[in-house]
């Protein structure tokens, strides 16, 4: 299959066009500086702006026909909402939410007259689960799997299938670009925050980003994919409690699992 790749320069996105080349599909791996592809081997590097629509025009039509595209650029960002920088949220749902839109969007009258395509947006479980100080990233997740659920059904009736992939706490991180340190009212949460990840993913850390690579790639292969697929130890188990749990037993239990007072 000829697929896509959004935000391919590292993490997830290296590793998801780097399992798919070697499944043997033909890769076209994109990102904003190309030039942090030159040593990925795959079929295709192209330059691709999310937030740019003659970017995204570019690069798709560099790309010829395509079969499925993974949308996994994004940005991140942390601190407390009372000071977060509303221009980096802005910025945070055109990369993460609007951008995955776009994309689609281009595409879309073209897969719909065939009758065939599939979609993966990689959201996280904080798609599902909001954190302290990660509200601004959750947000723009909460948004794209409202997002990917609607197109879910308006493109499902034409063959075009969709994913959300949630996966937890991987090794490497995305890229910390932007922490906004917020009023020092908050500096004993930030201390009791810190370290979370290694609570939730135990004494072996977090794993590698092949993982979910490996599953982004098995959704693409395999049409009997479910809507949602979560990756992970830690993402099984937060999610699979919360959907078990209402709001108050689920803050309960995750305080008591890792300690939080704040």
């Amino acid at each position: 299959m000829r697929i896509l790749v959004t935000g391919s320069a590292r993490a997830i996105g290296r590793s998801t066009a780097e399992v798919l080349a070697s499944r043997g599909h033909h890769v076209i791996a994109t990102a904003r500086d190309v030039s942090m592809l030159d040593d990925l081997a795959v079929a295709q590097r192209l330059a691709l702006d999310v937030t740019d629509a003659k970017s995204i025009a570019a690069a798709l039509s560099n790309a010829g026909e395509i079969d499925a595209i993974v949308n996994n650029a994004a940005l991140d960002g942390s601190g407390p909402m009372e000071s977060f920088s509303l221009d980096r949220l802005r910025a945070m749902f055109e990369t993460n939410t609007i951008g995955a839109v776009a994309v689609v969007q281009q595409v879309a009258e073209q897969w719909r007259t065939r009758g065939s395509g599939v979609i993966v947006n990689v959201s996280s479980v904080q798609g599902q689960v909001a954190s302290p100080l990660g509200g601004a990233y959750s947000a723009t997740k909460y948004a794209l799997e409202a997002l990917s659920e609607t197109l879910h059904y308006e493109l499902g009736h034409f063959g075009i299938r969709v994913v959300i992939v949630e996966p937890g706490y991987i090794a490497p991180g995305m890229k910390q670009s932007y922490q906004e340190p917020g009023p020092s009212a908050y500096d004993a949460l930030r201390e009791q925050w810190d370290g979370i990840d290694s609570k939730m993913v135990g004494p072996g850390g977090r794993p590698g980003p092949e993982l979910v690579g490996n599953a982004i790639a098995d959704a693409i292969e395999n049409p009997d994919t479910p809507l949602r697929v979560r990756v992970g130890a830690d993402a099984e188990l937060i999610l699979g409690v919360r959907k078990q749990l209402d709001d108050a037993d689920f803050e309960s239990t995750m305080r008591a699992t890792i300690g939080l007072t704040w």
